[in-house]
């Protein structure tokens, strides 16, 4: 790979994108004007563009994905064996590469039992919510519907899944959206001071007792499960605070309510443990996965729950609408395990969540070192490769940046030939957060050159 190519070769590529593709996430108006983007070929944690251009990639394809890197020849051959063998049957039966996959996922998430596959993080949080309401149809009589989700969380772009959203913009002109789900308070605590009430000391903790004050007020016998990511994702990479979590399993506890952990982006390595919730001594009753699950090189997704969840499908084998009838399409499709299982096995044979590990404990270090350097970071924070760094005009006030200056700091460091995030059209006047989460395979030099191609975007935009 020498990142060269000949630009007339791809003009037709280029023009034919313009014409027919409609992206995600991207106005379309600039490309009257100017070309859209092409990725033409990926090594590593590089990619380059159809103009030969090279990027050291620190989001892991866009969107937290492609956690071990492109171009791993192992798991490609694994799929077009698979393929070859037999490339999709209904998952009304099973097959080798489903059933193999799913004994190594249980043996990494002790407590779990069951996995449902799926076509997409969307999907998979879907199939959690209609297990959730078929359950207080079945054992509530009806009632326990209700799905409570947090503040700045994201579980998907389908109606379903905006309906649990809380980033106001992926969910403004999209609505009406469906009954039954109830927002509670963020945890960040760099903004708590915009919470009323919130307290100076233990605010984990007060920050999961606001849970349970909207279960009491919306009735404990009406709420059938929460929904939360273990560390908010496009909502600013955000952790929850000392204490949060064990009180959150505790009101679960206390008021019959079914823990749902999203796992789509932190699943399968980003934060140094094989699920985020792992971090934090959760013990979850739904488990959705997706993204880092065969680091995009097969699509795949999963529902995973625990035995006691399974058994109240199958406990009354005389009722004939009593288990779950649903069917996802391309949850048959034996690619996506097959990706997954070889997937799995590289980052275990190369010992990848140490250094995921590692190499976030070195970033994180390297964004302290850029907060003490440039007062607009007001904050850097996340857990493992899964970095944030929030933008400030004052740190006093903290006063989000606007954010043509933080999208400024990302085309900058394009510029630069790194591609870094940032949270996009999610939070109002708080799209300020620039994210970082760089394969697991990173190195100390790709590190030190995300920080350094930071450090020279703040310096130009910021002055």
């Amino acid at each position: 790979m020498d990142g060269t190519f000949n630009e007339n070769d791809l003009s037709r590529v280029v023009e034919a994108d313009r014409a027919h593709i409609w992206h995600h996430l991207i106005q379309h108006k600039p490309f009257e004007t100017n070309d859209p983007r092409i990725i033409v070929e990926g090594k590593g944690m590089r990619v380059w563009d159809q103009k030969g251009k090279e990027h050291l990639d620190a989001v892991s394809g866009g969107v937290w994905t492609v956690n071990v890197g492109y171009g791993r020849e192992s798991i490609c051959k694994a799929v077009y064996d698979q393929l070859m063998k037999l490339c999709y049957f209904a998952n009304t039966a099973g097959s080798i590469p489903g059933s193999n996959f799913a004994e190594m996922l249980i043996d990494k998430m002790p407590g779990m039992s069951r996995v449902y596959y799926t076509n997409s993080g969307s999907e998979a949080n879907e199939k959690a919510f209609k297990m959730i309401r078929q359950i207080a149809h079945k054992k509530y009589g009806g009632k326990k519907t209700k799905i409570l989700y947090r503040d700045r969380d994201y579980h998907g772009s389908t109606l379903a899944t905006m309906s649990a959203g809380g980033q106001d913009e992926r969910t403004a002109q999209y609505g009406p959206f469906a009954p039954d789900f109830v927002r509670v308070p963020h945890c960040m605590e760099y903004r708590k001071h915009e919470l009323d009430g919130a307290p100076v000391e233990n605010f984990g903790e007060w920050a999961a007792d606001q849970i349970e004050e909207v279960i009491l007020r919306e009735g404990p016998d009406t709420v059938g499960a929460l929904c939360l990511e273990p560390v908010t994702a496009g909502g600013g990479v955000i952790e929850a605070p000392e204490g949060y979590w064990q009180r959150v399993q505790e009101i679960c506890k206390k008021y019959d309510v079914l823990l749902h952990i999203d796992e789509v982006v932190c699943g399968v390595g980003r934060t140094g443990t094989w699920f985020g919730y792992q971090q934090y001594g959760i013990k979850p009753d739904f488990v959705t996965m997706a993204k880092g699950v065969a680091s995009g090189y097969a699509a795949i997704a999963c529902m995973v729950t625990t035995e006691e969840v399974f058994d109240m499908f199958k406990e009354d084998a005389s009722d004939p609408m009593g288990y779950f009838r649903d069917i996802s399409t391309f949850g048959g499709c034996t690619a996506g395990p097959a990706a997954a299982i070889e997937n799995m096995r590289i980052i275990e044979d190369e010992n990848l969540l140490q250094n995921c590990t590692d190499m976030g404990d070195r970033m994180m270090g390297n964004l302290q070192a850029l907060m003490e350097k440039h007062k607009v970071i007001g904050d850097v924070r996340g857990k493992g490769l899964f970095l944030g760094a929030e933008l400030v005009a004052d740190r006093g006030s903290k006063e989000p940046v606007d954010e043509k200056l933080a999208q400024a700091v990302v085309a900058d460091c394009m510029a630069q030939g790194v591609i870094i995030g940032v949270t996009n059209r999610s939070i109002p006047s708080r799209n300020n957060t620039l994210c970082f989460s760089p394969a697991l395979i990173a190195t100390a030099d790709d590190i030190d050159q995300i920080t350094d191609a930071v450090d020279g975007a703040l310096g130009r935009v910021f002055g």
